[in-house]
């Protein structure tokens, strides 16, 4: 594609982004609203004079008066034929309960006016002219509460994603009328472990494709690909820096954030959570998804900041066996190729977030958890838990080993075979799923991406793979699982890519299709050259063996008998993490296509440098886990 071929174009399946990102659930039949609701379009005024677009939905039955359910997105409304959301679709069970609900598009996105900033980072509280998501909310709920006629002083706030993103940040500084949110997969950090980087690598096609979609227009739009492998596009792209010469000449301002900010300085921190959450003032329910593709980082994360300073209770978790969202729009049974034997994302929504919000919002019924709820997959089991991670868990370490052997005992010396090694070639990446990759957005394969077959990466050269005999007993693990990595590389910069599988026996008679399946369960990138600091990247030195701890992230998982546990190291993830050079420069974005070089890369496992994986595991006789 030359640069003068590339134009933003309006595609209606990336206005159906909720499949994605937004939390909107496309029922087949949807009821007619019109009959239910009586519809305001309301446009509310900010304190700085901005009026954001508002639609309010009161029932046309009000027994008693109403407590709202408000919903703020950058997404737009999705209006029907006759002018009512279809966000309304993922609400029916607090249909059901009975609320007024209210929905917004934020400062800057589609009817709304003023500007839009991805984003948009907390306001200097010094400043009495400043705005931020927060102060539009509070002066929202305030409008609200003064407009509305019968609703009975109780605000209740919920989304996904942006969405909850921009619940989070309601939190920062409440009005007194919202008594309960729920932030639902939100991310909490940038730079470390959410959509745009982890770990400080670049998400090359996210990152990309989103800053396209968001900042070309006022509304949704999608870049044109003239490649339907877009795995071949970016790799004939090249390096970073023939991004904006060929296609975006500076008018993105998050890409040219991206170019700008290469390292964890104070503009990422500035958008992160952990600055600002010190103490939960709102019941929270925190909501993540183990198979998340873009924000399971942020949930979890969010949980624990608030969890230190939690004397009142108001904080709790819930896991589930879902994608970005998946819990707010599907029966929740498959995702991709897996079944988990139950409509796990409708058990949430009737029996978990409706009651949460009735409890809250109406004094109804009793708080339908203790501290945390998990779905311990493998065994498809919902679990609850007084701590998370769980504190009977025990650390146990799973060693790499010679010859592709996966143990629990620790490496014996065998000098001559004391690491295995792979070549990495930025020039021919390891996809990070199954080609052809189609676009992110609308593209079908990347909702459901974590969950496949790893098998087509296993049998490449630059990808090497450790694995245990068949279990004779179940392996529970539930809480933080973490990558000890021993490693050398021939370059002065690395990728290293850590995954967790659970392969499934070859004659699996529940479902033979499914024999040898390899699950991925944790997964993370770790970019070398933050190795010390990810405020100030060092060159790493060739040949010298060194240290990665990297996080894996929190798991609830069975690896059930007669299966295998799996690891898979490599270092390239294409294109959903940016090439690295294999050759430290300043600047990524700004390298040049002659800095990609190859390397040779090692994984040590011996008793000097033994490679490992720290698993939290649960013997059955010591979980208190109580089935629900």
């Amino acid at each position: 594609m030359s640069t003068e071929s590339w134009q933003p174009q309006r595609s209606l399946a990336v206005i159906l982004i909720a499949f994605a990102m937004a939390p909107l659930a496309w029922a087949q039949k949807p009821p007619d609203y019109s009959g239910l609701f009586r519809k305001q379009d309301a446009m509310i005024p900010m304190r700085d004079g901005v009026r954001l677009h508002t639609e309010i939905y009161v029932p046309k039955a009000m027994p008693a008066a109403l407590p709202f359910i408000l919903e703020r997105t950058p997404y737009g409304l999705a209006d029907d034929k006759k002018g009512f959301s279809r966000a309304l679709a993922h609400y029916d069970d607090l249909i059901r309960e009975g609320y007024i609900f209210v929905l917004q598009d934020i400062r800057g996105r589609y009817k709304s006016e003023g500007q839009f900033v991805m984003n948009r980072p907390p306001r200097d509280k010094g400043d009495p002219k400043a705005v931020d998501e927060s102060t539009d909310t509070y002066d929202t709920i305030a409008w609200l509460l003064k407009n509305v006629s019968h609703n009975n002083g109780r605000v209740g706030m919920l989304g996904i994603s942006y969405g909850g993103w921009l619940t989070t940040m309601a939190m920062l500084d409440p009005h007194p009328a919202l008594k309960a949110v729920s932030e639902q997969a939100s991310p909490e950090d940038q730079f470390l472990g959410d959509d745009f980087h982890h770990n400080g690598a670049f998400r090359l096609s996210y990152g990309f494709e989103y800053a396209a979609l968001m900042e070309t227009t006022h509304e949704n739009f999608s870049f044109q690909f003239d490649k339907y492998d877009t795995y071949e596009w970016y790799l004939r792209l090249g390096a970073l820096s023939n991004v904006d010469a060929r296609y975006f000449h500076g008018k993105l301002p998050t890409w040219d954030d991206f170019v700008e900010h290469p390292n964890y300085d104070d503009f990422w921190k500035k958008l992160a959570f952990w600055p600002y959450l010190k103490n939960p003032t709102v019941p929270d329910l925190n909501v993540a998804g183990w198979w998340d593709q873009e924000d399971f980082y942020g949930p979890v994360k969010i949980y624990e900041l608030l969890e230190k300073n939690d004397p009142k209770h108001l904080n709790y978790l819930v896991v589930g066996p879902w994608n970005h969202g998946g819990w707010a729009r599907n029966p929740g049974r498959k995702l991709g190729n897996i079944d988990f034997g139950s409509d796990t994302g409708q058990y949430f929504r009737a029996n978990i977030q409706a009651p949460w919000f009735a409890y809250w919002l109406k004094d109804k019924g009793q708080l339908p958890l203790h501290e945390a709820l998990t779905f311990e997959t493998g065994s498809n089991q919902w679990k609850q838990y007084d701590s998370w991670p769980p504190r009977q868990a025990v650390p146990r370490n799973l060693f790499f080993g010679e010859s592709g052997k996966l143990s629990f005992e620790p490496p014996i010396a065998n000098y001559d075979a004391s690491f295995d090694s792979y070549i990495s070639d930025p020039a021919h990446p390891v996809p990070y799923r199954h080609r052809p990759i189609s676009p992110t957005y609308p593209g079908p394969g990347w909702p459901t991406w974590l969950l496949e077959d790893q098998r087509f990466a296993q049998s490449r050269p630059d990808v090497v793979t450790w694995e245990t005999e068949a279990l004779a007993q179940d392996v529970t693990v539930a809480g933080d699982i973490v990558a000890d990595l021993f490693a050398s590389t021939s370059g002065t910069d690395s990728d290293w890519v850590v995954k967790l599988i659970d392969v499934y026996p070859e004659n699996y008679l529940p479902d033979p299709k499914m024999g040898g399946y390899q699950l991925m369960i944790a997964d993370e990138v770790f970019r070398g050259r933050f190795r010390n600091s990810f405020e100030k990247p060092e060159a790493i030195v060739p040949q010298q063996v060194t240290e990665y701890k990297i996080d894996l992230h929190a798991n609830d998982h069975t690896f059930l008998t007669g299966h295998k546990i799996m690891v898979q190291v490599q270092s390239t993830w294409f294109p959903i993490i940016d090439r690295n050079p294999q050759k430290f420069v300043p600047n990524i974005f700004k390298a040049s296509d002659a800095d990609y070089q190859q390397a040779i890369q090692r994984v040590y496992r011996s008793p000097q440098y033994p490679s490992h994986i720290v698993l939290p595991v649960i013997e059955e006789t010591q979980s208190t886990a109580g089935k629900r």
